[in-house]
């Protein structure tokens, strides 16, 4: 539940920075770093893809870590 609540956490702070509520720009966040590259999608692409690439891939990251951890370390799965 752990690995579930922290990509959550992750895709949620993303979201509110995207909405500018977030952390402020000095601070990197990747929700801000979309909304800033909405002005450039058709001249510099990669300002969107490369943090939409990035939280797009961590979330699901985490929770394949948390079923992985979650399959070593249960004993009711062991046979």
């Amino acid at each position: 539940m752990a690995s579930l609540q922290f990509s959550q956490f992750i895709v949620a702070e993303a979201a509110i920075s995207f909405l500018g509520f977030g952390v402020q720009p000095p601070t990197p966040a990747w929700g801000s770093m979309l909304s800033e590259s909405r002005d450039f999608l058709y001249v510099a692409w990669w300002l969107a893809a490369f943090p939409g690439a990035a939280l797009a891939l961590t979330a699901p990251g985490i929770n394949l870590v948390g079923d992985w951890l979650r399959d070593i370390l249960d004993p009711k799965f062991r046979v």
